[in-house]
C-alpha cells in the first residue's frame, strides 16, 4: 500500500512510501483510508521535529485527521463491514498516570502519551491502516466523508464542554457568544454555539474572501472590530493564540463571562470577571 511518510524536521524527506499492507491484530479493525486533513500540527512534525517517530522506525506515517471505511471487523468489535469511521489521536500513557487511568488522557500528568502521526505512533496517511474498537469513532453514515472534520471539531466540543464545566461552579445562563477567528477552528466553534441556540459572533480582520459568507451562513454575526459587538459575551472562545487579541477580548466579555483559550497544545478555560 502507499502511504505519507516523514521524518520529523526533514521537509525534504517527505514521500509517498510503499509500505505492507496492515495485518490486524486481534481484537483491531482495519480500516480503508478516504481522507486526511492537514494542519498546523502536521507542519510542526514535518518542518519543526515536533514528531517524534514510533519506536525501532527511520520514518512516520503522518496525519492525524481521518475518515475511512472498515474493511473488516470482529464479530464483538460493535463495527461492522462498510462503517465510517474517525481513528482518536491521543492514547494513555502505557504506566498510566491518574488522569490517564480516570480515561483522560488529553489530560496527561506524565506526557508519556502517545498521538498517531505525531508522537510515537504512525498515522492514518496510508491506503490502510488498523485501530483498536475502543479507538475508533462510528461517523453517521449521512456525514460520510465529512467525518475527515471530527477530529477537529473535537477540540472546540471539548472547548464548550470546559466552559459547561466551569460555569456549573455558579450561575451560569449565557445568551452571547464570541470566537475569535474565522478559520476552520473558530468556524467550526461557531457552528456548535449556533446549536447551542446562543446569539453567536465570530471577530475576524478579513473583510474580503469568504470568511464573513461562511460565518454568516452559520447563523453568526461578523465583526471585523470588537468595539462594534453590540453585545457583552458570556462566552468567549478564543481561536487566534494572539495575546494581544485575548487582552483586547477580556475588555468587552461581561460579568462574569467564562474565556476558552484554544491552540496547538489543548484547551485552557477559566471564568473572568468581565466588570470595568
Amino acid at each position: 500500500m502507499k502511504a505519507a511518510t516523514v521524518v520529523p524536521g526533514r521537509p525534504e524527506l517527505s514521500a509517498v512510501t510503499e509500505l505492507p499492507d496492515p495485518v490486524p491484530q486481534p481484537g483491531e479493525l482495519l480500516v480503508r483510508g478516504l481522507w486526511v486533513g492537514f494542519c498546523d500540527i502536521d507542519r510542526d512534525v514535518t518542518e519543526r521535529a515536533r514528531g517524534v517517530l514510533p519506536p525501532g522506525q527511520d520514518r512516520m506515517v503522518l496525519f492525524h485527521e481521518s475518515v475511512g471505511r472498515v474493511v473488516h471487523a470482529p464479530a464483538i468489535s460493535g463495527f461492522q463491514e462498510g462503517d465510517y469511521v474517525v481513528g482518536v489521536v491521543r492514547r494513555p500513557d502505557p504506566l498510566p498516570c491518574e488522569a490517564c487511568t480516570a480515561g483522560q488522557w488529553d489530560f496527561c500528568l506524565n506526557g508519556e502519551y502517545t498521538e498517531r502521526g505525531i508522537k510515537g505512533l504512525d498515522g492514518f496517511g496510508a491506503q490502510q491502516w488498523t485501530v483498536e474498537p475502543q479507538f475508533a469513532i462510528k461517523v453517521t453514515p449521512g456525514l460520510g466523508d465529512l467525518g475527515v472534520l471530527i477530529e477537529p471539531a473535537s477540540v472546540v466540543a471539548k472547548a464548550w464542554e470546559q466552559a459547561d464545566v466551569i460555569g456549573r461552579r455558579a450561575y451560569f445562563a449565557p445568551r452571547h457568544a464570541l470566537v475569535t477567528s474565522a478559520g476552520p477552528i473558530g468556524l467550526l466553534g461557531a457552528l456548535l454555539g449556533a446549536q447551542r441556540g446562543l446569539d453567536m459572533h465570530v471577530f475576524d480582520h478579513a473583510t474580503e474572501g469568504p470568511k464573513p459568507d461562511l460565518v454568516r451562513a452559520l447563523g453568526a454575526t461578523y465583526h471585523t472590530s470588537l468595539d462594534d459587538l453590540g453585545c457583552e459575551p458570556d462566552v468567549v472562545i478564543e481561536a487566534t493564540g494572539s495575546g494581544k487579541v485575548v487582552f483586547e477580548v477580556l475588555r468587552h466579555t461581561a460579568r462574569n463571562a467564562i474565556t476558552v483559550e484554544i491552540d496547538g497544545g489543548g484547551v485552557y478555560a477559566d471564568s473572568v470577571d468581565g466588570s470595568r
